[in-house]
């Protein structure tokens, strides 16, 4: 008699998989590529919007890219409505910390307790997981910079470099070639546009479909800064991307 395994987040095929779990990656893998490099001397967070309408009224806030702590920051794929509700419950759990503690949270101790609320919604009938994968970036005065990835499942590691959404296996690939221990912001800066110009579906890159932003250190503090569509443009024209749109006219 068959089966439908699928049909609750807790049972498991006979093959051992939650094709519920697996069904979230499968959403992931459909939204627009984030990848995170890890520098020397700070952290890129760089992604791809998915432009749906040109009459669609732009923000002037990130819908990609997030700040949680004044000592991190992520960038999301999938469901934004899901990236929402646990951004909104990450901020929290940083404040509560910071309340309690009079000081900024480790940046792993927040990954581990966002991971511990999504493995909790693949464990519990009645819940579905959360559509959306997360690269955390963030700084801390016990292991300095650190990037991380987590995943519908609850799971996550420490990288120097990943990325996340569609054509992650080919932007993988580039990042495996090209990165370096000793880049330092600007070279991890050009790393991720090269990556995006390369795994991305458009044929040219424009501050319309990126967005942007860094953190690194200065005189002790951390500074966040997500790039405006000008800056964007200026950091495509000085690694010679996009060039052919400027180029066009005689």
């Amino acid at each position: 008699m068959s089966r439908r395994y699928d049909s609750r987040t807790t049972i498991f095929s006979p093959e051992g998989r939650l094709y519920q779990v697996e069904y979230a990656m499968e959403a992931i893998s459909q939204a627009g590529i984030v990848l995170g490099i890890l520098a020397t001397d700070g952290i890129v967070i760089a992604a791809e919007k998915k432009v749906t309408s040109k009459l669609l009224e732009q923000t002037a806030s990130s819908e990609k890219i997030y700040k949680l702590n004044d000592n991190m920051i992520c960038g999301v794929a999938g469901i934004t409505a899901d990236a929402n509700i646990l951004v909104n419950w990450t901020r929290a759990s940083a404040q509560k910390y910071l309340f309690a503690y009079n000081e900024d949270i480790p940046v792993e101790q927040l990954v581990q307790r966002l991971c511990d609320l999504k493995q909790g919604y693949t464990q519990y009938g009645g819940l579905r997981p959360f559509g959306v994968s997360f690269i955390f970036a963030g700084y801390d005065e016990h292991f300095g910079f650190q990037l991380y990835h987590s995943d519908p499942s609850g799971n996550y590691g420490g990288w120097k470099a990943t990325c996340i959404g569609a054509n992650n296996a080919s932007a993988q690939s580039i990042l495996k070639q090209d990165y370096k221990e000793s880049t330092d912001l600007e070279e991890a800066k050009a790393l991720a546009i090269k990556v995006l110009s390369k795994t991305m579906d458009s044929t040219t890159l424009t501050s319309e479909k990126l967005e942007f932003a860094t953190i690194r250190l200065d005189n002790n503090k951390v500074q966040y800064h997500l790039y405006t569509p000008a800056e964007i443009d200026t950091l495509l024209k000085k690694q010679n991307v996009g060039a052919e749109l400027h180029d066009q006219q005689p």
